[in-house]
């Protein structure tokens, strides 16, 4: 039988949208957003044998033996510790349930603002990246931009611009040595005005300055979005929280805005996007997971949000990969794990104070050092070389490997730096800017 969009696809992406109908994430779909859709395909009726198939399952298009997933003994001897089916099984579509529930649990013990507050169930993508991606499908497109800071990761550019065809806007992230709270809310504000509602994407800490707002930025921020929100804008925030909890200053706010913008009105859609890469040390493993809060939302407008998004993986990767789930909850019920995190992390708070003590008692005719008191990262501003001209200078002369973030901004990832080599690095990179430097 030959299936038209007309006759199969549209009442299902239709069906979706009138379950969204009236809700800030209804109004704030893009084109590919309305069209998206879980299917009642193959994972959806192979779900239905699973629970109810008791004589035989002839759905999903693994090889099994004796009722267990094959894999090969050269693999499984690999990792005897997994099971076949840990191992090489196919995941759910939205990623497996207990490693959901396990991050939502967490979630809420590492936000506790979240405790009473409706939510969605996290779901599982192969990456943050990933979830960036899936949430431009979603919401971007060439009617639609998206608002973040300036310096920026420039993936996110690659991502809204080249993938989706959105204006990408940024405003000025820092003035006076704090977090540009005037250009914010003006950017922000004359978007939501123009188009009758804004899409924000905000990265904390930050990638690349190493910055996350104070417990007052963070209220003021917040504050902002609740103004906007109040004045009849819808609102969806992204909250890249990729490097969520590395904060090395006691006035760090220490909950993601996500926790305060959950339920901050029904004209504001939080959007969540975290994962174990960075925060549990466990980088190649790509697995992230996406939340969502909007207040007012009901449990089918979640679970019609979530279809949306299960559509949009499942027409890109099908499911995220399983041997890192499956390692990934068993090590979460570890007793150690917290504890051994907490080693890393000081690791890490450790290098973050042999930069700050350097940059602290040095200074520059070339560079600015950029706030930052968080994260992976810390960045200059150049003020009259090109930051790529001094990143491969540097590179050749030196043999320090940096990034040009764009023409004034150069990251250095402190995270990479033995604490033995700082001095060495920042003491290169201020000597050879200096020397290129025509003021």
């Amino acid at each position: 039988m030959h299936y038209t969009y007309a006759t199969m696809i549209e009442p299902l992406a239709k069906e979706l949208n009138d379950i969204l109908e009236g809700t800030t994430p209804g109004e704030m779909l893009s084109d590919v957003g309305k069209r998206l859709y879980f299917p009642k395909g193959i994972i959806a009726q192979s779900g239905e044998a699973k629970q109810l198939g008791k004589t035989a399952n002839g759905t999903i298009g693994m090889t099994v033996i004796n009722g267990t997933p094959a894999v090969l003994p050269s693999v499984q001897k690999i990792v005897p510790g997994l099971s076949a089916r840990e191992l090489v099984a196919y995941a759910p579509t939205a990623g497996n349930p207990d490693l959901r529930a396990l991050w939502k649990q967490d979630l809420i013990k590492k936000n506790p603002l979240l405790k009473d507050k409706s939510i969605s169930l996290p779901v599982l993508v192969p990456g943050l990246t990933a979830g960036i991606s899936y949430m431009s499908d979603l919401f971007l497109d060439e009617t639609k931009p998206l608002v973040a800071a300036d310096p920026s990761w420039d993936n996110y550019v690659l991502i809204a611009s080249a993938r989706r065809n959105a204006q990408f806007i940024q405003f000025p992230m820092f003035k006076d040595g704090a977090f540009n709270m005037a250009g914010f809310e003006k950017t922000v504000t004359e978007q939501a005005e123009k188009n009758g509602s804004a899409r924000v994407l905000l990265n904390f800490p930050q990638n690349p300055s190493g910055y996350s707002p104070t417990v007052e930025e963070a209220k003021q921020i917040v504050a902002i979005v609740k103004r906007i929100a109040d004045s009849g804008k819808k609102v969806v925030v992204w909250d890249d929280d990729a490097y969520f909890g590395l904060n090395y200053e006691d006035n760090v706010e220490p909950q993601s805005l996500f926790a305060y913008l959950a339920d901050l009105s029904p004209n504001v859609l939080a959007i969540k996007i975290d994962g174990p890469t960075k925060e549990d040390f466990a980088w190649g493993f790509r697995a992230g997971f996406i939340t969502f809060g909007c207040k007012g939302m009901t449990d089918a407008q979640y679970d019609a949000l979530v279809k949306k998004l299960m559509g949009a993986i499942r027409s890109s990767v099908s499911c995220a990969s399983t041997p890192p789930q499956s390692l990934l909850l068993r090590a979460f019920k570890d007793p150690n794990f917290e504890a051994e995190k907490q080693q890393f992390r000081a690791v890490l708070e450790k290098r973050y104070a042999a930069v700050k003590a350097f940059v602290t008692s040095h200074t520059s005719k070339e560079l600015e050092v950029l706030p930052f008191n968080s994260g992976y990262f810390m960045a200059f501003h150049t003020k009259t070389v090109d930051a790529e001209q001094l990143r491969q200078s540097l590179l050749k002369d030196r043999g320090i490997g940096t990034i040009a973030i764009d023409a004034h901004t150069l990251r250095v990832a402190f995270s990479s730096l033995e604490e033995n080599l700082i001095d060495t690095v920042y003491q290169a990179i201020y000597d050879v800017a200096d020397s290129m430097s025509h003021a």
